[in-house]
């Protein structure tokens, strides 16, 4: 049964700039006009606006700028709301959280969130600065019982569909860069990590992070990550809604996993990599462990790796690596 706070917010939302009366707010909870006051006062205090008018009603005119439970919730499409969130103030990381939940016997599908992340890390155990508030960090949960092979492209997949999902938001398209990062005029606006557990022959357990630079103010960063890092408010000059970005995520991720389990996601991959690829055609460098590759990127492979042609046009595909872009000579 909805709690009155999600019936509120839910009137409140689908009257957009109209007036929702306290009376009929009153009469859908089974609760007094006073009760429904003291349920506003509880969403004022946490950071909600709105306009009161006697014999009008109420009128929402703000959001909170931070992830908030009820609200999220309230947007989300109804076949996400079989993944259960834990949103959580702070956490050392969202994937952390996520194995320890598996741990305590928690089913699957389910997400963690939070505000601030105090030990966010990326790929090869890099740090990912995420203390500032107003990002988006979120861990998703599955148990595919697919075999391992089948994983090669997971990340590649659901980082074209959060691209296809900024865009769709923001109206303004992003790039992805092979094999994990999502990207504004060369600067880094989210990255992913895919942490899985194997038995035997079968993936068990699998944790999608992601973290997005939504809101934060961007004098909070380190001199060096200013340069290099960008925020989807920088990018188009207004503060986004969280919290409809985080439920509109939450049913992307869950419907991008379902096509990909399914081998659906096969007849649109290829089209979706290649619009927002940022590699192609571009030279760069490739770390493999101390080693390093030059040449120019044709694309990916049907199994996610990288294709290179080198400096001496030879042919060369890559598994793993941390990619550079060069300028032209």
């Amino acid at each position: 049964m909805p709690k009155a706070e999600h019936v509120i917010l839910r009137e409140l939302l689908a009257h957009g700039t109209g007036w929702v009366s306290g009376a009929a707010l009153a009469g859908k909870l089974g609760i007094s006009r006073v009760a429904v006051w003291q349920h506003m006062e509880k969403l004022r205090a946490a950071g909600f606006t709105f306009t009161a008018q006697r014999s009008r009603g109420y009128r929402l005119t703000g959001n909170p700028p931070h992830l908030y439970p009820p609200l999220i919730e309230t947007q989300l499409k109804d076949g996400s709301t079989h993944c259960p969130l834990k949103i959580l103030d702070e956490v050392d990381s969202t994937n952390d959280e996520a194995a320890r939940q598996l741990a305590k016997g928690q089913k699957t599908p389910f997400a963690v969130l939070a505000r601030r992340q105090t030990q966010g890390r990326g790929r090869f155990g890099r740090v990912w600065n995420s203390e500032s508030p107003g990002n988006l960090y979120a861990s998703f949960v599955f148990r595919p019982q697919l075999e391992p092979a089948r994983m090669q492209t997971f990340t590649l997949w659901m980082g074209v569909n959060i691209c296809e999902l900024i865009a769709n938001f923001i109206h303004i398209e992003p790039g992805i860069k092979w094999p994990n990062d999502i990207l504004f005029e060369g600067r880094k606006a989210g990255g992913m990590l895919t942490e899985a557990r194997v038995d035997a022959d079968q993936i068990r357990d699998l944790i999608f992070g992601l973290g997005l630079n939504v809101n934060q103010t961007p004098t909070l960063w380190p001199a060096d990550l200013q340069r290099r890092a960008i925020t989807l408010e920088e990018v188009t000059g207004v503060p986004l809604d969280i919290n409809r970005l985080t439920a509109a995520l939450v049913g992307r991720v869950l419907l991008a996993y379902k096509n990909f389990v399914e081998g659906t996601h096969l007849a649109t991959f290829a089209d979706l990599w290649h619009r927002f690829d940022v590699l192609r055609g571009k030279p760069i460098c490739l770390l493999e462990g101390p080693r390093q590759h030059r040449g120019i990127v044709s694309g990916i492979d049907n199994e996610g790796a990288l294709l290179l042609r080198d400096t001496q046009g030879k042919a060369r595909r890559f598994r793993a690596g941390e990619v550079t872009i060069e300028k032209s000579s």
